[in-house]
């Protein structure tokens, strides 16, 4: 799909906006309750002007909506503040507190819920993806950043301010590179496409053959130090740099991860792609948008 055409398929009687931020595309779609994408639609993330451009596909999908929707999700990259409905992403620099939860609600109309972008993968991997029937999981999308959610229990871990699940700034090389968050050595400052092109010069589709090995191998690493921790089953990964590399970076991971996850308990602890590809963002928006619905 080209950025700025709008695709629609089928007709429904419940669906619901999803919204998906991120740091190379703003995505935007109608998303049916069995978590069929219906109508969607992205731009560039513009460098500045950010709201207004998303503000603009937003209200072009909703033209296009096949029927009204009940309610709006947004996943966005953090750290975020659940109090304020505000947003810091990391690669969106100009926002800082930006109240995008509100201004999307003032904007549509509709009941609206922020969360992280990852933990909204998250939601929707287990309501129609790779995760359905896993109560003890972990989400990884690898994008322009390195972002996770956590679900244990068949709950999705919140943490103290919403932010639980920030796997891209485990530490996996302790005196490696400095990180967009300020830290050293995190697996978002060598995994995240940003990364990646910042090394190589090329973007992540272009990258060697050891980059994407390596980019495996630290991902392997920084999961066998979350499943130590949180009694995990799966991983379930995605974002156009995990996807965009295949099979490699999958076996990569998979083999640092059995190869450090040495406890009884990490045993079986496996790595898959994401079952909903390319447009678990968009479907992970919906699953937060569910939770506000008007029952």
């Amino acid at each position: 799909m080209a950025a700025g055409e709008v695709t629609t398929v089928v007709r429904v009687s419940t669906c619901y906006l999803a919204i998906d931020v991120g740091g190379t595309k703003l995505a935007v779609g109608i998303v049916a309750d069995t978590g069929e994408v219906l109508v969607r639609d992205r731009v560039a993330t513009p460098t500045r002007d950010v709201w207004p451009a998303l503000s603009r596909v937003v209200l072009r999908v909703l033209a296009a909506a096949p029927t009204p929707p009940v309610s709006a999700g947004i996943g966005c990259g953090g750290p975020m503040n659940p109090t304020t409905r505000s947003v810091s992403p990391l690669h969106i620099p100009s926002w800082k507190e930006f109240a995008l939860a509100d201004e999307v609600e003032t904007l549509t109309q509709l009941p609206t819920v922020l969360d992280n972008n990852a933990k909204a993968v998250a939601l929707g991997e287990a309501w129609c993806g790779a995760a359905m029937g896993v109560r003890d999981f972990v989400a990884v999308v690898m994008g322009a950043g390195v972002g996770g959610g956590i679900v244990s229990g068949g709950k999705l871990l919140e943490g103290r301010l919403g932010n639980a699940g920030h796997i891209g700034h485990i530490v996996v090389e302790p005196e490696g590179r400095d990180c967009r968050c300020g830290g050293r050595g995190c697996l978002e400052a060598y995994c995240s496409g940003q990364a990646i092109e910042d090394e190589t010069g090329r973007p992540p589709q272009r990258a060697p053959q050891a980059i994407v090995e390596r980019t495996g191998l630290l991902t392997g690493r920084a999961l066998a130090s979350l499943g130590a921790i949180c009694d995990l089953q799966m991983a379930v990964i995605g974002g156009s740099v995990a996807l965009g590399f295949g099979e490699p970076f999958f076996s990569a991971a998979q083999q640092e991860l059995d190869q450090r996850a040495r406890l009884s308990f990490t045993s079986g602890f496996r790595v898959v792609p994401a079952g909903l590809g390319q447009l678990a963002p968009l479907v992970g928006a919906a699953a937060l948008a569910r939770r506000v619905a008007p029952r």
